[in-house]
C-alpha cells in the first residue's frame, strides 16, 4: 500500500546548490567495500536495469538514503546499517531482529520527505519501494536526482507486471510472486558490493516460505486484506503483495476478480462477500482512519453493517504489519502469520 502523504514541492535551486558536492560523492572508483568483514565489491563500475531505466553506481554506495521502510528494511537485513546516512516513510515499528542496526540510522522524515531534505544527506545512492515515492508528487522525480550523479534504485515488484500509469496504487497486470523481492535483495547487495549477503538472505526467506507452506491445504478459506480507512477502505486486489499469500496457501481472495492493487470498497460489497477471516493491517503511523488493528476491530464489531459478518461474529482475524502487506521481505512474515491463522481457525490441514 503507498503511502498517502502530500510532500514538500522541489525546489530546482536547492537541488542545484547541492550539486557539486554530490558529484564529488558519486566520483569514487574503488573496487572495495568498506563494509565490515572485508567483503570485496568486484565488477564496479556496475550497471542495472531498473523499472525501465539504466541504473550505473561507479562504486559501493557509502552514504544511501532509503526513502521507504521496506527498502531499508532489506538494507538494514544485509547488514548495511553504517552505509545509510537516513531512511524515511515508515508504517510500522521496524522488524524484528533490526531494532539495534536501525537505531544508528537517522529518519529524516516519518512520512515522504522533501527533495531538501533527502539531499541535506549528501547521498551517493537513493533507493524506494515504489516508484511513486522517486516521481512527480513523490520526493522529487528520479531524473532530478541522476542529474546530481545520484544513482536511484525502486523495487522491480512495483514496477513488474504492474502498471502505475493509472490513479491510487496501480493494478496489476500479472500475478506478483516473491521472485520480485529476491531480484530487489540481490540487486541491492550488488549495488553495495556483498552478493553473498543477498543470497544468503533470500535462502533464508525461502526456506521460511516451504515451512509456512509444507503440506498446508487452506482450500477452505476465503480471505479478505484490510490495509488501512474505514470510510472508505483500501482492500487487497488479486495480484500483489496478499496474493502471494493467498496463492501459496491454496485459499481464495474475495476481490480476486479486481487487478488494482488497493481498491477502495463500499462496506455493503465485503459484507455481501462474506469472508471467512478477516486479514487486518495493524499500522503505527496515524494519516487515514483506523490505521492500528485495535480501530479496525472497533470499527468492525460496532458497524452495523460489518458486525454481522461470519468473520467478525466469530473473531477470525490475523494481524499483520502494513509492511507484511507490501511486497517486501515481510512478506513472507505475512504468509507464515495467515498460515498460522487459517490453522487456528480449522480452515487449513
Amino acid at each position: 500500500m503507498l503511502p498517502q502523504a502530500t510532500p514538500a514541492p522541489i525546489r530546482t535551486a536547492a537541488l542545484l546548490a547541492a550539486a557539486a558536492v554530490l558529484l564529488t560523492a558519486c566520483g569514487g572508483g574503488t573496487t572495495t567495500s568498506s563494509a565490515e568483514g572485508g567483503d570485496r565489491a568486484d565488477g564496479f563500475p556496475l550497471t542495472l536495469t531498473n523499472c525501465g531505466r539504466t541504473v550505473t553506481v561507479k562504486a559501493p554506495p557509502q552514504r544511501a538514503v532509503s526513502v521507504d521502510q521496506g527498502s531499508t528494511e532489506i538494507l538494514l537485513s544485509l547488514g548495511l546499517a553504517d552505509r545509510l546516512a537516513g531512511t524515511a516513510t515508515w508504517s510500522d515499528p521496524v522488524m524484528k531482529g533490526l531494532e539495534k542496526a536501525n537505531a544508528g540510522v537517522e529518519r529524516i522524515s516519518e512520512n515522504r520527505p522533501s527533495s531538501e531534505k533527502v539531499l541535506d544527506k549528501e547521498p551517493d545512492f537513493l533507493s524506494a519501494s515504489f516508484a511513486s515515492t522517486l516521481a512527480k508528487g513523490g520526493v522529487a522525480p528520479r531524473e532530478q536526482f541522476e542529474k546530481l550523479g545520484v544513482p536511484t534504485y525502486i523495487s522491480p515488484a512495483d514496477c513488474v507486471g504492474k502498471d502505475n500509469s493509472g490513479g491510487g496504487d496501480g493494478a496489476r497486470t500479472a500475478p506478483l510472486t516473491m521472485d520480485s523481492v529476491y531480484t530487489e535483495v540481490r540487486e541491492l547487495s550488488q549495488v553495495f558490493g556483498v552478493p553473498e549477503r543477498g543470497d544468503a538472505l533470500v535462502k533464508k526467506l525461502q526456506d521460511r516460505v516451504a515451512k509456512a507452506t509444507e503440506g498446508i491445504d487452506g482450500s477452505k478459506a476465503s480471505l479478505l486484506y484490510w490495509f488501512s480507512d474505514s470510510k472508505a477502505p483500501y482492500l487487497a486486489g488479486c495480484c500483489g503483495a496478499p496474493g502471494v499469500i493467498t496463492r501459496e496457501l491454496g485459499a481464495k481472495n474475495v476481490f480476486d476478480d479486481t487487478h488494482d492493487e488497493w481498491p477502495q470498497i463500499s462496506w455493503e460489497t465485503v459484507a455481501d462477500r462474506n469472508p471467512d477471516v478477516l486479514v487486518i493491517g495493524d499500522l503505527s503511523r496515524t494519516m487515514q482512519t483506523a490505521e492500528s488493528a485495535e480501530k479496525k476491530i472497533e470499527f468492525l464489531e460496532s458497524n452495523p453493517v460489518t458486525r454481522t459478518m461470519d468473520a467478525v461474529k466469530n473473531r477470525r482475524y490475523v494481524l499483520l504489519s502494513g509492511q507484511a502487506m507490501n511486497p517486501t521481505i515481510r512478506t513472507v512474515e505475512g504468509l507464515e502469520r495467515v498460515a498460522a491463522g487459517l490453522r487456528d481457525f480449522g480452515l487449513a490441514e
